[in-house]
């Protein structure tokens, strides 16, 4: 491939703007990221995406000015890496005070890039149920990238985050009420399918040849592991193509000694991020 191991772009580049030592280096299996502290005005949400790590998956998997989707957008952490990467975006939000906060981030990174750049991509933000994707009449979408709640782990005692968090009275432990929120599923056999519903959803919005990443980890409860990653891939993978994975590790996490002198407990300290493909 004209281009490979080089700081040249690649001739006939199909899938994106990198050059060749820039596609190379994504191409590794894993990769260490451990986010910077986050803003003020993120801190209330109980998990969010590290924008300059998606920012990257969004380079390799699109081109600027493509169309690059969240269905489960947040405070819009995919919709500032898109913009930052030259990429129009749209995010679906069901909380919205999220979807509020997702829409002034957007406004003001967007401001920012009209400083350096004459023409800004568009980013726009619907409060809405991501299984309504079909119904906002939009283009065909060239990449997908999101991330699910984790099944109920947000509710359940001990697994509420900091302790912080809990007793600063300001910032959610747990996304929201919303009988609509799979993060309030207790059944984990309901929860995948309403899961993979949505995901289903997304298959018809994007355009053929597309990929979608959903960043996932396995996650345990009453001392049993479910795999929710492993069990993602094998559900999507009837209709999307699950072409491959890249493990996000983080090694400045504190760590617990769970089980210590009784039984085998990991403190897991790595995300799946799972690549699909539209035939």
């Amino acid at each position: 491939m004209t281009g490979m191991g080089s700081n040249k772009p690649i001739k006939n580049n199909k899938l994106n703007d990198l050059t060749g030592t820039e596609w190379i280096k994504f191409q590794k299996s894993w990769f260490v990221h451990n986010p910077p502290p986050r803003e003020k005005e993120v801190l209330v949400h109980p998990a969010k995406f590290p924008e300059d790590m998606v920012q990257q998956f969004i380079e390799f998997f699109t081109k600027r000015g493509q169309l690059v989707l969240d269905p489960m957008c947040g405070t819009g952490s995919a919709l500032i890496a898109a913009l930052r990467s030259g990429r129009h975006s749209v995010g679906i939000e069901l909380n919205p005070k999220y979807a509020e906060i997702a829409r002034q981030r957007v406004e003001a990174e967007a401001r920012r890039s009209a400083k350096d750049a004459p023409c800004v991509p568009t980013a726009r933000v619907f409060c809405c149920d991501a299984r309504l994707l079909g119904e906002l009449d939009l283009p065909p979408i060239d990449y997908c990238i999101t991330s699910p709640p984790y099944w109920d782990m947000l509710r359940r005692r001990g697994y509420e985050g900091q302790r912080k968090r809990r007793e600063s009275g300001r910032l959610d432990v747990y996304y929201s009420d919303d009988p609509d929120d799979q993060g309030n599923i207790s059944d984990y056999r309901h929860f995948l399918e309403e899961l993979v519903s949505i995901y289903r959803v997304v298959a018809d919005t994007l355009r053929s040849g597309a990929y979608m990443t959903v960043i996932v980890k396995n996650v345990k409860k009453n001392g049993t592991m479910y795999p929710l990653a492993w069990d993602l891939g094998k559900a999507v993978g009837r209709f999307l193509v699950l072409k491959d994975e890249k493990i996000w590790c983080q090694d400045n996490q504190r760590l617990a000694p769970y089980g210590m002198g009784k039984a085998w407990v990991s403190n897991t300290m790595h995300h799946y991020c799972l690549n699909f493909k539209k035939p």
